[in-house]
């Protein structure tokens, strides 16, 4: 038997490597100098800006370059040194193919899900309140990030969780870590996906609410991926083409739909309070987790990555064309003071923290280790899916901060300043921004906001809206002039919306396999995908978790998931602090230990940035960063009688000790969980380390596929031409 047919370790044997390898061709070493001459070229010319105004379009050719130089070569490192696929190995698609959430799924679909199911709000806004301390740390963190943290995180999760038939995050750490670290593993985890997907949930809600358009358009998916999902595997099985291009046309009609549907007779129909679209975002999430994959949730990502990636491209197209001129500057006074008015704290850790999706974050491990592993036909396929898709957030983190770079600063802060800040006005607004050092006048804020036919953008916080003001800049100044400005804008809205709600879904799904692989350890049928109560069961308590988070979010301002908001940075990247420790344990469990660096460095660094920021937030004596500040500052005013902005009342005083005692002991305990994980880790790589044998792992044994698939995108691991 060959070693690489039967892998005794948590990654399979080492290949022989064949006796000679294809060189790259000339014209292939042409066009990969060019790449990395103009990619050059473009950082040097963000390095080197000092004071004047830059083009946006280096920023778009920088990023570009080095997203090509990554994924070319140091993806392909790791897949072919580290990982290792083997296509002749059957995935868990085949092996445990059910029809319901096990499907060997075609590779430009799963991407789609896959892209979609990542992109949430992290991407979108996250730059957008980064932009505070200019262009450049933001950009530097995105491109750096991803290409060395985020998009590793996602393929070497992907790639494990698939070797071992799908289990989910926490499982795995409870398996090859260990009952201590693995039990605070599954606790944290588990805690701060609730939190996530509630705070998404509502960035939805925040988003649709009292919007017709957005409404309808969002909804009209549903029905599309249903038909698509039927066409593709009932009427027309395998028309992967003939199924976009019908689905495409169908969502251009839905989008144009509701800007009819806004100002028609129907309106009233589709505008909604956020109270029912509470109720029915928790109605889709149950359905979504429940229905064969292929049903809905596959065809509805695919069918949204369509116009994620259309409007993102089209954006890029529109900043190449337009150039626009980078307006904030490349740091800003706020960087180093902390004192910052969109957000509180220095650069680091806080960047770091505030920029998550686009660079690293853990609720895609939370995908790359739920759903995706569980559709993937062929093993090749890991590094597409999972480095590629994550490139592609990326660049969307990238034109989310060009359009926030691009917009006046003045006219930024006054979107994103706080309202006890601004007041109310706009002459109050103009002159809070004068204090910060930026100039707007009243006259500007008014008619800012009649272009996008808005009664006010002042305070608008939160980055969706200053998103779609600048994605709006950028569109009308390619397409249509200023006289589209408010038609991009409801399209941004309504884009961002359709952005987030795939995430929610493929959220809801994911915590139904993670809470089955937590009650499966105590009562195993539970844990078994294809046992349709546990499906019910398991996925109504996800619903109902972060549900009930959102509906009081959504009737009470501080309250709910609003009382939760301030972790999710901070929940997020610990999540990939444990995503990388599992992962960093299974390399030298498995025999790896020369290659852990891979996902060693980049845990390094996020463990130490989260817990710095973590630290900061539980001792600092700023009551803006620190909680336990926060609250015996509000504590104390209420003694002696005062009302604290962002509270009205004395209940609302009440309220925030309340809520900053809860987030103060909620971040103590999200570290000490984390801690507790990744000592147990370092006790177990120790161990490995010193046995002389790699230590056993829960790897599925080897079974030899029988199904084929079409040319894959990813090249072969051996012997590749470039």
């Amino acid at each position: 038997m060959s070693t690489s047919a039967m892998p005794e370790s948590g990654l399979p044997a080492p290949q022989e490597p064949p006796s000679v390898r294809p060189r790259m061709s000339p014209r292939s070493i042409l066009l990969w100098a060019t790449v990395a001459l103009l990619g050059a070229v473009a950082w040097g010319v963000l390095a080197l800006a000092r004071g004047e105004k830059i083009s946006a379009v280096w920023l778009v050719v920088a990023a570009l370059g080095s997203y090509a130089i990554a994924y070319r070569f140091y993806s392909r490192f790791i897949a072919r040194r580290v990982l290792k696929p083997d296509d002749r190995r059957a995935t868990p698609a085949e092996r445990l193919e059910d029809g319901v959430d096990f499907q060997p799924t075609d590779r430009r679909v799963l991407l789609g899900h896959h892209f979609a199911a990542i992109a949430g709000a992290g991407p979108l806004v996250g730059p957008v309140l980064a932009a505070q301390m200019g262009y450049l740390p933001g950009t530097l963190w995105i491109v750096a990030g991803v290409i060395f943290a985020g998009a590793v995180q996602d393929m070497v999760v992907l790639f494990l969780s698939m070797r071992r038939n799908g289990t989910s995050l926490g499982q795995m750490a409870r398996d090859e870590i260990g009952r201590a670290g693995g039990a605070a593993a599954l606790i944290a985890v588990f805690a701060i996906m609730i939190i996530l997907l509630g705070v998404l949930a509502l960035v939805v809600v925040n988003a649709l609410a009292h919007s017709p358009w957005g409404t309808f358009s969002v909804a009209m998916t549903i029905p599309i991926a249903l038909f698509m999902g039927f066409w593709m595997h009932r009427i027309r099985p395998g028309r992967v083409v003939e199924t976009s291009f019908i689905g495409v046309a169908l969502l251009l009609l839905a989008i144009a739909g509701g800007s009819w549907i806004q100002n028609s007779s129907l309106a009233g129909t589709f505008t909604l309070s956020p109270t029912t679209l509470v109720f029915c975002l928790i109605g889709y999430g149950f359905v979504a987790s429940v229905l064969p994959v292929w049903m809905l949730l596959a065809p509805r990502d695919y069918l949204s990555t369509f116009m994620k990636i259309g409007t993102i491209a089209l954006l890029a197209v529109g900043v190449v064309v337009a150039a626009p001129v980078l307006q904030a500057d490349a740091v800003t006074k706020f960087a180093s003071s902390g004192a910052g008015p969109v957000f509180a704290g220095s650069l680091f850790p806080f960047l770091f923290i505030t920029i998550a999706c686009g660079a690293l974050s853990g609720f895609h491990a939370l995908v790359a280790s739920g759903t995706t592993p569980k559709l993937i036909a062929k093993e090749s396929q890991v590094r597409l899916i999972g480095y590629g898709a994550m490139l592609m957030e990326s660049f969307v983190a990238i034109m989310a901060l060009i359009a926030a770079a691009t917009l006046e600063p003045g006219l930024y802060y006054a979107m994103n300043a706080p309202a006890g800040l601004l007041g109310a006005t706009a002459e109050s607004a103009s002159h809070a921004v004068a204090g910060l050092g930026f100039t707007i006048t009243p006259d500007q804020l008014t008619q800012a906001a009649k272009a996008v036919e808005e009664q006010t953008l002042i305070a608008r916080s939160g980055g969706a809206p200053t998103l779609a003001v600048g994605m709006s800049e950028i569109f009308s100044g390619v397409f249509g002039g200023t006289a589209m400005k408010a038609f991009w804008y409801h399209f941004a809205i309504m884009f961002e919306a359709l952005f987030i709600l795939t995430t929610v879904d493929a959220g809801t799904r994911v915590g139904r396999f993670m809470l089955q692989d937590m009650l499966g350890n105590v009562w195993k049928p539970v844990g078994r995908v294809n046992w349709k109560p546990g499906i019910w069961l398991c996925s109504a308590l996800v619903v109902a978790a972060w549900g009930y988070f959102l509906y009081t979010g959504a009737t009470d301002p501080l309250g709910g998931i609003n009382q939760l908001f301030p972790l999710f940075g901070i929940a997020n990247q610990l999540l990939a602090a444990i995503a990388l420790t599992v992962c960093t344990t299974i390399l030298i469990k498995s025999g790896r230990l020369r290659f852990a660096w891979v996902t060693g460095i980049p845990l390094a660094w996020v463990v130490v940035v989260t817990f710095t920021a973590g630290w900061q937030k539980i001792f600092s004596d700023d009551p803006k960063v620190g909680f336990f500040t926060q609250r015996t500052r509000y504590a104390d005013a209420i003694d002696a009688g005062q009302v604290l902005p962002p509270a009205k009342t004395v209940d609302d005083m009440h309220t925030v000790v309340t809520n900053s005692t809860v987030d103060g002991v909620l971040i103590s305990l999200f570290l000490l969980l984390v801690a507790v994980v990744i000592v147990n880790a370092t006790v177990v790589c120790v161990r490995a380390i010193r046995s002389s044998s790699p230590l056993p792992t829960t790897e599925a044994p080897y079974i030899e596929s029988r199904i084929d698939v079409p040319e894959q995108v990813a090249e072969p691991l051996a012997g590749a031409r470039s």
